[in-house]
């Protein structure tokens, strides 16, 4: 039985590596819909049980994991920025204040099914313009929930963390392989 990511996260994919969790790579291809009212923990759950299923129909003797992730402020949804203009709106709304970044997760084999989430409070400093616009000239924030990586050059505007680094990256890594150990003895 292997494990499957049912994700296209380059991230996803090199916390796994790195904590020795050896994997596959199957992106899902479903479409993702979101009920309405619902509450941002749940958005995620609900879209990482979505991907996970998705690939479990492909691959129905094996682990699957889905996972997808948010950054909240003050009771708003941030996903990844269409274009410049929503990156630097976002980013203008991050500056100097504490948002949520929330990744949901759902673990799914043909005989169990655990889905989770992880809340990373996360502080930006205050952003001039100009440091949004240099910091989007040096990275692309198109696939990055709230349009900033913390592993990346963005790090020198986090000035505190309070949870799981790695939820941040996309992968709340500890959790997740808590939860495989007792998916193990069908590994």
């Amino acid at each position: 039985m292997n494990i499957i990511l049912a994700s296209n996260s380059p991230r996803r994919t090199q916390i796994l590596t790195l904590a020795q969790i050896y994997h596959q790579v199957v992106p899902s291809a479903c479409e993702e819909t979101i009920a309405q009212n619902l509450e941002p923990y749940e958005v995620v759950e609900s879209l990482s049980y979505q991907k996970a299923a998705d690939v479990a129909k492909k691959y129905p003797n094996d682990i699957i994991i889905g996972a997808d992730t948010i950054v909240v402020i003050d009771n708003q949804i941030l996903g990844k920025p269409k274009n410049e203009q929503e990156a630097i709106l976002m980013l203008e709304k991050l500056s100097a204040k504490t948002h949520h970044v929330i990744t949901g997760i759902t673990i799914l084999s043909k005989n169990r099914c655990k889905t989770f989430h992880e809340i990373t409070k996360v502080e930006i400093a205050q952003l001039s313009k100009q440091d949004i616009t240099t910091y989007l000239k040096e990275e692309n924030v198109y696939d990055k929930a709230g349009s900033y990586g913390i592993q990346g050059v963005f790090c020198k505007y986090i000035t505190k963390i309070e949870g799981d680094y790695y939820n941040v990256m996309g992968l709340p890594i500890a959790k997740v392989y808590k939860e495989l150990k007792e998916f193990n003895n069908e590994i």
